[in-house]
């Protein structure tokens, strides 16, 4: 069974999605790992109430990204890492992880990629007006949202959707889709 760590820097709900797909059987993974670029992020209290084991840590308190990403890496290589799983972790990942876990790091996107890349993907596809957005899982490169597109599911935007009713949508499709791509993955 592959090891996974996961990477959230919010509430997590990717990331409980993830626990209980493992914990129901539809994924077979180990979650060996949260890291969080958070340390106050809700998805460490999933983690610690899993017994999962955690490393969070504060961007501004290493003299730069390839640093903060060295410590990772040692963590990751300590628990024996095989997939990284970005669930909402909101740095781009360096060149040090990406050279390490080179097509071995996926993504969950709140769009349909390349349409609304990056930051406030939902608010950006309500001001565009557009009638249907969508969700992205895809491999991470160095770009923001720019790596091979491995799966997508569309979601319609109603005349009256806000923000809230557009990410109830998308996190209910991303929460059944996430865990399903990564079995795919790490049954390939």
């Amino acid at each position: 069974m592959k090891n996974i760590a996961v990477f959230a820097s919010g509430s997590g709900s990717n990331f409980q999605a993830i626990i209980d797909a493992v914990k129901n059987g539809e994924l077979e993974a180990n979650i060996s790992l949260l890291v969080s670029d958070k340390v106050g992020a809700f998805a460490i209290e999933r983690a610690k109430g899993e017994g999962i084991p955690f490393f969070a840590f504060t961007a501004k308190e290493y003299a730069n990204k390839e640093e903060y990403e060295a410590e990772i890496l040692k963590e990751l290589k300590d628990k024996e890492i095989d997939f990284i799983i970005l669930a909402g972790y909101m740095r781009l990942i360096g060149s040090t992880l990406l050279t390490e876990f080179e097509g071995k790091i996926i993504n969950i996107h709140p769009s349909l990629l390349p349409a609304f890349p990056g930051k406030d993907a939902i608010g950006q596809a309500l001001d565009a007006k557009v009638k249907v957005s969508g969700v992205t899982v895809h491999y991470v490169d160095a770009g923001m949202d720019t790596g091979p597109i491995i799966a997508q599911k569309p979601v319609e935007i109603s005349e009256v959707e806000t923000k809230e009713s557009l990410q109830a949508k998308i996190h209910s499709i991303e929460h059944e889709l996430y865990p399903a791509v990564i079995q795919k993955i790490l049954q390939s």
